[in-house]
């Protein structure tokens, strides 16, 4: 996975989420950030345009995130967590 990670932004987004939310959230971001180091092997040397904003979802929670590959990050940007 080199040095790929991920990070929310702002820093305080999963802040007020329930625990379950914050944790599905958490794995969710994780197994994305595994996946992308996967897709872009290439990190900061990728040439190649960014996939933009994509969203996924499982279960109740809904994920909009960024790849920043040449900074070989996941940027979460939004979290909906439905009851």
């Amino acid at each position: 996975m080199a040095d790929w990670h991920w990070e929310a932004d702002p820093d305080t987004l999963l802040d007020d989420l329930p625990a379950r939310a914050r944790g599905e959230a958490e794995r969710l971001s994780e197994e994305i950030t595994v996946r992308e180091s996967m897709v872009f092997l290439e990190g900061a040397t990728f040439t190649g345009r960014n996939p933009g904003v994509r969203t996924v979802s499982r279960g109740r929670l809904l994920l909009t995130y960024l790849t920043d590959i040449r900074g070989e990050r996941i940027v979460v940007i939004q979290v909906a967590w439905f009851d």
